[in-house]
């Protein structure tokens, strides 16, 4: 790695969104640690970088398992030397049935990869910004649109999304000391294999099943990359990019 070189991990990295970010990224000059639990979905994103596939490393990793959380950050350190940025993507949701007919293990999944996978990861990237030098670095977190609004029947990823907007809030604030900024990305929609049931129809709170638009997942990207550039005396806290025409102002 060139000196000039920063050095990126992205989580969720194989697939959608964290695909998507990690190549653009990529584009922009990063190296990228690509952390996943399916191996396979971080190769396809290797596959998909071409000749700048040098400057990617993939470490599978479940971010809700310290264990493996730290491993992802020790071998950031001990292949790059520094991290630069985090992009905390990771995310699940819980079946959309009935919040009474959920599962305690249902709920528990979805905390343990929404909100503590997003703590532990930027607990370990602490522990690597605030002993570098030069001290500090960025840390994204994708939060939704499901941070200010629920679908119905989303009650684990909602109250989680809402959760990592207090993490954003709390990181942006003790990382200051740090040289540490913290932002927060909420999307809306992003075209990717999670939303693809969209076309076909999604439950609204009046019952109603209704299509809904979706954009392209690059604006996603681009925004990132946008964040992630900043200078460190400058910050992106909050920023929502969503389908122009999605049923999110206006809700209710």
């Amino acid at each position: 790695m060139s000196e000039s070189t920063k050095v990126a991990v992205v989580t969720g990295a194989g697939s959608g969104i964290g695909k998507a970010c990690s190549l653009a990224l990529l584009d922009a000059g990063y190296s990228v640690v690509l952390a996943g639990r399916r191996k396979e979905a971080l190769e396809s994103t290797v596959a998909d970088a071409g000749d700048a596939a040098d400057r990617l490393l993939i470490v599978p990793t479940d971010v809700g398992v310290a264990s493996q959380v730290e491993r992802l950050f020790a071998e950031t350190k001990a292949a790059h030397g520094r991290l630069d940025l985090l992009f905390n993507n990771a995310g699940t949701g819980a079946p959309a049935v009935l919040l009474e007919d959920l599962t305690a293990e249902q709920w528990q999944t979805v905390v343990d990869v929404n909100l503590t996978g997003s703590f532990l990861c930027t607990k370990e990237a602490f522990g690597i910004m605030k002993y570098q030098d030069p001290q500090g670095g960025r840390i994204i977190n994708n939060g939704s649109v499901s941070a200010h609004v629920p679908r119905p029947n989303s009650a684990p990823y909602t109250a989680t999304k809402h959760a990592v907007t207090g993490l954003t809030r709390s990181t942006s604030l003790d990382g200051r000391k740090y040289n540490i900024a913290c932002g927060q990305i909420d999307i809306g929609n992003a075209a990717t294999e999670m939303t693809q049931r969209m076309q076909e129809g999604i439950l609204q709170p009046t019952g109603d099943l209704l299509a809904e638009a979706r954009m392209h997942v690059k604006n996603v990207a681009d925004a990132v990359v946008f964040m992630a550039g900043l200078p460190l005396d400058a910050n992106v806290q909050f920023i929502t990019v969503m389908a122009t025409t999605m049923p999110y102002i206006g809700r209710g």
